[in-house]
């Protein structure tokens, strides 16, 4: 049992590429500032005479509350933001279409090489209507900051995250699309704990073919909506981790969503290069719709889950975290979902649950099948207040699901509803 509690704890979650990157030490991001006033100018970056050539050279140029608009073209660079003399800067490509704006980092070296975008210590900030990709680390990089504005974007191919906040209060990712990025394609971690919170939306996105669609090491206050994840490993997972400040996740919503088919072996073969994790022969699951590894007052509502082969609901304790007092999962609320797609693309187990932590409870997700544990004996009715009550068989029955070396030992498989202009994928094939 020792070994099963270690081996997921390294297998379902530990960082992958991003945190190899020399990034700045966290600190306070402060109080979001007021809107600038007066003295704005517009910045224009564009192949013409009179235009800054690089968007670098644009932003070295800019002052807080400007705008830098950037021509269709493709951009061999990694733009840096700093100094928080430049908040509130708005750097605008083609927000209709923007794989007309591309930033490509293929054949960069350095720092240059690592993010498309990388923001540090610059509040408000707005980044519209860009193509990232091939870049090691990050398509789109914010960190330390308050408030932040990422859409219409696309993040393709990095090493690690496409649009990635670290370190951050309150901001926006929306209307983007990420997908073959080695770790995740949205990313919120480390959120400070706030007495007057700020919250970060993640609304309107898609992610696919990634190993994680959404992934927040303890991240709070984020509301994850109206957003498409599908043929990831992983679909949405907030959790907990030491490896970041302010464990466990808390006090996120991940409302009516469509997650399905996250069933990508990428183990097997990736359209990215797939870097290994810290223990090498353990990593993250597949197969999976939502987990919460971990976690408090998390509400799950009103999403759609289907088709993904292990299971499409799973929560359990982050049962290894040093801080034990952070390792349950409490009062959290699953309601209102569905599950199976009407009975025509169905997961290969709907809910798995161990009974761990307390408060935890489910509501009107309809008729579940093939559950963790088979008698549904975790799935108590909402409103619930007191322990839930462990059940050991079917804690290591879900430790097995994640540490198994064959990824697909534990799949229930059925067949997947047709979905025009979606095609699953378990294998990738060149």
């Amino acid at each position: 049992m020792k070994f099963l509690i270690a081996a997921v704890t390294a297998s379902l979650l530990t960082p992958a590429a991003a945190m190899a990157v020399d990034y700045p030490s966290p600190g306070d991001p402060g109080k979001l500032p007021p809107p600038h006033e007066g003295g704005e100018a517009t910045l224009h970056v564009c192949k013409k005479p009179r235009c800054f050539q690089k968007v670098q050279q644009a932003v070295n140029a800019s002052r807080s509350g400007d705008t830098i608009k950037v021509a269709n073209g493709t951009y061999k660079e990694g733009v840096q933001v700093k100094n928080n003399g430049r908040k509130g800067l708005r750097i605008i490509g083609n927000p209709k279409k923007p794989g007309k704006v591309v930033l490509n980092g293929k054949g960069l070296k350095g720092a240059k090489a690592q993010n498309a975008f990388f923001v540090n210590d610059v509040d408000n900030v707005t980044i519209n209507g860009f193509t990232a990709k091939n870049y090691k680390a990050n398509g789109f990089f914010f960190t330390n900051l308050t408030g932040y504005l990422l859409t219409n974007l696309v993040a393709q191919h990095t090493g690690a995250y496409g649009l990635f906040a670290f370190n951050s209060k309150g901001g926006t990712m929306s209307n983007s699309l990420a997908f073959e990025n080695n770790d995740s394609g949205f990313y919120v971690g480390q959120t400070p704990k706030q007495t007057k919170p700020k919250r970060t939306f993640v609304k309107n996105v898609e992610g696919h073919t990634n190993v994680l669609g959404y992934s927040g090491t303890n991240s709070r206050y984020v509301t994850i909506q109206n957003s498409k994840f599908w043929n990831n490993g992983v679909g949405i997972v907030p959790n907990a981790l030491d490896s970041e400040k302010f464990a466990p996740a808390e006090f996120n919503v991940i409302r009516n969503n469509e997650v399905f088919w996250n069933n990508f072996n990428h183990y097997l073969g990736a359209p990215f290069p797939h870097s290994e994790t810290q223990v090498e022969d353990l990593a993250f699951p597949v197969g999976v719709g939502i987990l919460l590894f971990g976690g408090r007052d998390t509400i799950v509502e009103g999403n759609q889950i289907y088709g993904n082969y292990l299971t499409g609901f799973g929560m359990i304790d982050q049962i290894v975290l040093k801080d034990e007092a952070a390792q349950t999962v409490d009062r959290n609320t699953i309601r209102n979902n569905q599950f199976g797609l009407n009975g025509t693309d169905l997961n290969g187990r709907d809910i798995s649950y161990d009974g761990g932590g307390t408060d935890n409870c489910f509501a009107n997700n309809g008729a579940t099948q093939n559950n963790v544990p088979a008698d549904n004996s975790e799935l108590v009715e909402c409103p619930f207040s007191g322990s839930n009550g462990l059940n050991d068989a079917a804690r290591q029955e879900m430790i097995a699901f994640a540490t198994d070396p064959d990824r697909e030992k534990y799949w229930v498989v059925h067949p997947h509803a047709a979905k025009p202009g979606h095609t699953p994928l378990e294998h990738y094939a060149e």
